[in-house]
């Protein structure tokens, strides 16, 4: 997509607190470019611990499926890093997380945005009630936005961005509420990316009722990076050039994070390696 963002940048999405929140909206497209296609807003969220080229060439691939096969025109994408309160293993504090998809962001697209406001709270935040935020910003705060015509204004489509292990989640019993499941796929739908390992029509089977709100993209080019992988590596002191983007590998170095004694553990992380070094 082409960037027709409107201002100048923002607060930095890693400056922010609770109390200075501000949307960011300073490279969503303020104006449709074609009267015929809905526009849509990608919402991916997740911990990004760290940020890999897999999670950004997601909303690339998710682009060009809607421009191909749906009637969307995609005008934003954000990436939504999950709080601390998820108490994830290998889970970076939420202000490191921030910076490396703030930096990702930066150095590799012009129209991704990072939006702090689930990493902020001090709660968990259902992923129902993260799309809720980004309905009420972009609907109800910027009523939208301008319509071809430059005259109108029209509703922004939100939609959640996600891997193929999220659907499989979504797929089990029990794992989900399923008023949740109702919201997400049912008010706003989702654009899977396939992932090898995943058995994607098992999945959808157990989904049936909004399977017309979920869209599966293939990968046309397999990559199966993962935060997880990425973590190993570093841990054995292994290379991870080509595999995230330069300006998080060089953030990663300064602060030390995701070693035994990495600076970015969050403090529960921190109090339990206490505990055992005391027992």
């Amino acid at each position: 997509m082409t960037s027709d963002a409107a201002g100048p940048a923002p607060l930095a999405a890693s400056a922010m607190t609770l109390e200075t929140y501000r949307f960011p909206a300073h490279r969503l497209q303020r104006q449709q470019h074609d009267a015929d296609r809905i526009p849509l807003v990608l919402v991916a969220c997740g911990s990004f611990s760290p940020i890999t080229y897999l999670h950004l060439r997601m909303f690339e691939m998710a682009n060009d499926y809607a421009r191909i096969n749906t009637q969307y025109e995609v005008v934003g994408g954000y990436l939504s890093p999950v709080s601390d309160a998820y108490k994830k293993a290998g889970l970076a504090e939420a202000r490191h997380r921030i910076r490396m998809c703030e930096l990702a962001a930066e150095e590799t697209s012009s129209w991704l945005m990072v939006d702090p406001w689930e990493a902020l709270q001090p709660d968990y935040m259902p992923t129902a009630k993260v799309l809720d935020h980004f309905e009420y910003e972009i609907n109800h705060v910027l009523n939208g936005i301008l319509a071809a015509d430059g005259e109108t204004r029209r509703p922004v489509k939100i939609m959640l961005l996600a891997g193929a292990d999220l659907i499989g989640t979504m797929s089990t019993p029990g794992v989900w509420a399923e008023r949740d499941l109702d919201h997400i796929l049912g008010n706003f739908g989702a654009m899977i990316v396939e992932r090898s390992g995943t058995d994607m029509d098992e999945a959808l089977a157990n989904l049936k009722q909004w399977e017309d709100n979920i869209h599966v993209i293939a990968q046309m080019i397999q990559n199966n990076v993962s935060s997880t992988k990425i973590r190993l590596f570093l841990r054995r002191d292994m290379s991870v050039q080509y595999l995230i983007p330069q300006s998080v590998i060089q953030y990663i170095d300064q602060h030390r994070l995701y070693t035994d004694d990495g600076e970015g553990k969050s403090k529960d992380t921190k109090e339990k390696d206490k505990q055992r070094a005391a027992n």
